[in-house]
């Protein structure tokens, strides 16, 4: 009996036969309704016009000619229909047509104008039905066609009104669990997260192997990581292996401007996974209602605090809330209450990364599935070209990829539509922006300063590619891909890619004797990266401390929530100010001392950038060498 009961329970929220029939007969109703009043303005309103009009090509003649003309003995037939006289003369066939009164017969007229009805050639009609029909539709079409407008008005007046008290339901997209296509064989590059979400799987497909032994089921997975790595796509997936119904709604989506409208949402939410059990819920980006509370502006009870409190409500709360799995998502999971990460509530806490190598290779062959390659693609070159690419980037550098082959007329993507795809991702699409020769020459010194810079030094990456092509907001890039996935960052290294990215203003410099405005992004990430050292990672003669970097803002340095007063003295803000610049000084001081010994090589170069615009790792080489071992004046970065 409890079975049965339990089938029942499930049917019930996720009836779509139902709704589907219903939403079908709605819509039929609505159509046949609609094209009944077509019918009767485009159809029935012509047709009654018609009734008592006179057709084009017909002659309407006076009724005295007509009586003259029958004294004549001129006329063959007439048809009388009410109040209009179908006449045909002899010898001929056209038909003319005459108006009497409609009170008054035609025999009347006859015997009135001293002519014998006998001796006339006329038949009557009898029109009784037309005239009724006529009479009838005349009246009721009009009150249909009002009827009809009011009908409509009322139906969207009451679905207005309908809509206001369904503020509280929740609106959560439903899949059913017969629709559930994705599974873990669609999702690669994150091994880990897989191993740690079988194991839920397995408690929404045999709750009671756990219950027996005394086990309790997690009731919340947290999944943490950047955009793009698939955080959705595992939850779905997580959905299809489990055959479980998947109710999805977005943080988002909980609040309204009417207060108590997301508390309400949640409540129903709950109640419908609840009557669908087991099932999961998805809630994506949860951070939009579940931030720290008591740090509003606007009070302690605002709208998104009590969506918060009924979430942790039903998710721990006094009524059991049993094979109901929450699974959420976010990229800001340090903004997250605590009260929502604690056990009971998020049991457990998924962090998903970048894919690694491998992991990049597994995500390009699914993802190339449907998509004609040439056999000529290493897939081992291509995952270690994109690093630092997310799954989302990856699929959609397969994606634009497949375009320009296309465009070109080609029948398969080649590893040129690759290279050409991963950069636009990163870098934006190449634009035909018309340079001056002097603009030109200086993009090409200020790139060549960058690549010379970094090729010299011996902890950076390989220069992959230089270019003088526009791509979105730089006239030029220079491309060095990351050899390996790094897990750390040493000193040395960061301090050589700050070096690096000062190159290009020192070419501009040692070569025009002038400073240019290109040079503005690479210094703001100089300097980023420089205050991150001084101010994060501790490694300046400041010694290991955490300078003031706020909560809410990776960026903000030594500043606080609330307020913008600094959380460090103002005689220790200078004291941090003065070793940033001393990095930045000495960076760039070495990267001058680069350039000047490597000259020639930087003159070569660029020259080259001027007449080719691109230069791929191999042309850039033959051009300056083979990388050799560390400068010698580098070493006045180390002290």
């Amino acid at each position: 009996m409890a079975g049965r009961k339990k089938q029942k329970i499930q049917k019930n929220p996720l009836n779509t036969k139902n709704i589907k029939r219903k939403f079908q007969l709605k819509f039929q109703l609505n159509l046949r309704t609609i094209l009944l009043i077509l019918f009767a303005l485009f159809f029935l309103g012509p047709l009654l016009f018609s009734l008592n009009t006179v057709r084009p090509g017909q002659e309407k003649l006076p009724l005295p000619q007509v009586l003259t003309d029958i004294k004549e003995e001129k006329i063959e037939n007439i048809k009388v229909a009410d109040d209009r006289l179908t006449i045909t003369y002899k010898g001929s066939s056209e038909e003319k047509i005459a108006i009497k009164e409609t009170s008054e017969s035609f025999t009347k007229i006859l015997e009135a104008a001293n002519i014998d009805p006998a001796g006339v050639p006329f038949t009557v009609e009898d029109s009784f039905f037309s005239r009724v029909v006529v009479d009838v539709l005349g009246i009721l079409l009009p009150l249909l066609l009002i009827g009809a407008f009011f009908f409509f008005i009322f139906r969207q007046a009451r679905g207005a009104q309908d809509s206001i008290f369904s503020f509280g339901k929740s609106g959560a997209k439903i899949a059913p669990k017969a629709k559930q296509k994705i599974n873990f064989g669609n999702v690669a590059g994150v091994d880990e997260a897989k191993k740690e979400l079988e194991e839920v799987v397995d408690f929404l497909k045999n709750p009671g192997k756990y219950k027996s032994i005394g086990a309790r089921t997690p009731k919340g997975v947290l999944l943490f990581g950047p955009a793009g790595v698939g955080k959705t796509l595992l939850a779905r997936a997580v959905a299809g292996e489990a055959k479980a119904p998947f109710f999805s709604m977005a943080g988002s989506e909980f609040m309204e401007m009417l207060v108590g409208v997301g508390a309400s949402r949640v409540r129903d939410l709950f109640a419908n996974a609840k009557k669908a059990a087991p099932s999961i819920i998805f809630i994506d980006e949860i951070d939009a209602i579940g931030r720290q509370r008591g740090f509003g502006l606007a009070g302690g009870h605002d709208e998104r605090e009590q969506t918060l409190n009924q979430i942790l409500v039903e998710m721990d709360g006094f009524t059991p809330n049993d094979n109901v799995l929450v699974i959420a998502a976010t990229n800001r999971g340090d903004l997250l209450d605590p009260a929502l990460l604690r056990p009971g509530r998020f049991d457990r806490r998924v962090i998903l990364d970048m894919p690694d190598k491998e992991g990049r290779e597994a995500i390009l062959k699914i993802h190339a599935t449907g998509k004609k390659f040439a056999r000529s693609i290493d897939w081992d070159r291509v995952a270690s070209r994109t690093v630092g690419f997310s799954g989302a980037d990856l699929e959609n550098m397969l994606n634009e990829a497949a375009i320009l082959a296309a465009r070109d007329s080609k029948k398969s993507v080649g590893m040129k539509d690759l290279e050409e795809a991963a950069t636009k991702v990163k870098l934006g699409p190449a634009r035909n922006k018309i340079q001056s020769k002097e603009d030109k020459k200086i993009t090409a010194y200020h790139e060549a300063g960058h690549a010379l810079v970094a090729h010299v030094l011996a902890h950076t990456d390989p220069v992959h590619r230089v270019s003088i092509v526009a791509r979105g907001m730089s006239l030029g890039h220079t491309l060095i891909t990351p050899a390996t996935d790094r897990s750390h960052e040493t000193r040395t290294h960061l301090l050589e890619q700050i070096t690096a990215l000062l190159g290009g203003r020192a070419a501009e410099q040692m070569e025009f004797s002038e400073m240019t405005t290109g040079a503005a992004s690479d210094i703001d990430q100089a300097t980023n990266l420089a205050r991150h050292m001084v101010a994060d990672f501790g490694m300046s003669k400041l010694g290991p401390v955490n300078w003031g970097r706020s909560v809410g803002d990776p960026t903000d340095f030594g500043r606080s929530l609330f307020g913008g007063q600094s959380q460090v003295s103002p005689s220790m803000q200078d004291k941090i100010d003065e070793e940033v610049q001393k990095i930045i000084d000495v960076c760039y001081i070495e990267a001058v001392k680069i350039l000047k010994k490597t000259k020639r090589a930087l003159t070569k170069v660029a020259d080259s950038l001027i007449d080719k615009e691109t230069l791929e790792r191999d042309e850039f080489e033959k051009l300056v060498g083979k990388r050799s071992t560390i400068h010698p004046a580098f070493a006045a970065l180390k002290s």
